[in-house]
């Protein structure tokens, strides 16, 4: 009987952990089937993609006509046409009169292009993905664009498809890769006349982008789509959410692509995989949605000045501020320069690339695949920025902090200016400590390190500076015994 009870259980048992592993099976297979609508509320509902959240870091290229003249930022052709009193004197100073924007076409030749070189240097600076604009606000596409009567790199400039081969060479790397798309030319006749109707009709939209977008896909697969362009028009004009339910749901990316939320007027920080919300957007505090700080190493411009001048340049410092603060609060780095007419990658970004590159070499345990902590910036000292990893992913909400029954296995402390006489004073991290079960170590320093609480406050003697591997944002360690 005891024998037979027993049985009874096991089966009983093992009916129960087969309908639950059924119904496991079952919930991730309606995930993946899903049909999304194109309305917002249903494309809200898709989960975002792990790989996203846990890449952190990405290098944003803004390269295309504008970067023959070099000079203002990529609008240089909108603030020509528009009379900016610096463009115009610039054009007048050093072309002939009647001069044309397209006559850069040809100067555009990227002799020096190696996109292998360019996926190497990205690869050492850390960086998980790259996105290249595969089409900027002038029109002129860095693919051949079966809709661009021939203003594309294939036919005029460099004669090759530039989109093609920095995904071929990213992936190689094992890097992810992905478009800039601008929704809007600023003087295409078909866009224009659009406009003039006040967006009642939509003859750029069916004719030219989404085709184009279309293609981008079809052709190279991307892993992300970031849309830019938007504020003329509401979404209802671009029909945005007919083509992201199509990407969602019938595309040959459909299962890992990601987007962000620039997609007509009032669409930013509202819908979106991950959100931009603005130009160089780091809140400084956790967000209720997983977003990204996309920002500029020459802090003026997206796109390569020729008179780029060396205090316009992000230090290494600044550059690891924007780093750590953006992943501590939930976002990823989306860090842009801008390559020459030549297709080269000017020194001075090289070199701030690759001292990130060595900075996330040994600290990059406290960016890639953490989650945001509790805290964020502590409390008592804002030098100090926080990161955690924990057991769970949450694709609904990546940016959230840990749940109740989250299992932390290492908390993250990057500092960014070491204090007077080597004495750290925090104040964040006192509940954690005062149960004196966790080991406080310095990554690129050996043996633990002497803490104490008193007063509410958390005193940590720090190892000699000199005798530490980094030079600049060092990062503690806090790990349960």
């Amino acid at each position: 009987m005891r024998l037979l009870l027993l049985l009874t259980v096991v089966i009983a048992t093992t009916s129960q952990i087969s309908a639950s592993i059924r119904s496991w099976e079952e919930a991730v297979q309606d995930v993946k089937g899903k049909k999304y609508a194109p309305k917002w509320a249903s494309l809200d509902s898709r989960p975002l993609p792990e790989w996203f959240d846990r890449a952190k870091i990405g290098i944003f290229l803004h390269w295309g006509l504008y970067s023959v003249p070099g000079f203002g930022s990529e609008w240089f052709w909108s603030n020509w046409k528009g009379g900016d009193n610096k463009t115009v004197k610039f054009m007048e100073a050093n072309y002939p009169p009647g001069f044309s924007y397209q006559e850069f076409g040809p100067m555009f030749k990227a002799e020096f292009f190696d996109p292998e070189k360019w996926a190497s240097l990205f690869h050492k600076a850390g960086a998980k993905y790259v996105v290249l604009t595969s089409k900027h606000h002038e029109g002129y596409t860095l693919f051949p664009s079966k809709r661009s009567f021939s203003w594309n790199s294939k036919e005029v400039g460099p004669k090759r498809d530039l989109v093609k081969d920095v995904a071929n060479a990213v992936r190689s790397k094992n890097m992810k890769f992905g478009v800039y798309h601008s929704l809007y030319e600023w003087f295409n006749p078909i866009y224009l006349e659009d406009k003039r109707n006040l967006f009642t009709t939509r003859n750029y939209v069916n004719d030219k982008l989404w085709p184009d977008l279309k293609q981008l896909v079809h052709d190279y697969h991307p892993s992300i789509i970031w849309s830019d362009g938007d504020w003329e028009a509401f979404d209802v004009y671009w029909n945005s959410t007919s083509f992201l339910a199509w990407l969602y749901n019938d595309s040959p990316v459909k299962d890992t692509v990601v987007v962000n939320d620039r997609w007509g007027i009032g669409i930013p920080c509202h819908h979106g995989d991950f959100y931009n919300c603005a130009d160089r957007y780091n809140p400084g505090k956790l967000q209720n949605h997983k977003w990204e700080n996309a920002f500029t190493v020459d802090s003026k411009s997206w796109g390569y000045r020729r008179n780029m001048a060396i205090e316009d340049v992000l230090s290494i410092e600044q550059l690891l501020k924007e780093v750590v603060s953006t992943v501590s609060c939930g976002g990823n780095a989306l860090i842009n320069v801008g390559p020459t007419k030549e297709g080269t990658i000017a020194a001075i970004f090289q070199e701030r690339l690759l001292a990130l590159g060595d900075w996330l070499s040994l600290n990059g345990e406290a960016i890639y695949g953490t989650s945001p902590w509790h805290s964020q910036n502590d409390t008592r000292n804002g030098d100090v920025w926080y990161t955690c990893v924990k057991s769970t992913f949450n694709a609904r909400h990546p940016s959230a902090r840990p749940r109740k029954n989250d299992v932390i296995t290492a908390i993250y402390a990057v500092l960014l200016k070491w204090p007077e006489n080597n004495l750290l004073v925090i104040s964040d991290i006192v509940q954690d400590l005062h149960s004196g079960t966790h080991e406080v170590t310095m990554i690129g320093s050996e043996g633990h390190l002497k803490w104490n609480i008193e007063s509410g406050l958390v005193y940590i003697t720090l190892p000699d500076k000199a005798t530490v591997e980094s030079n600049y944002a060092w990062t503690l360690k806090f790990k349960p015994k």
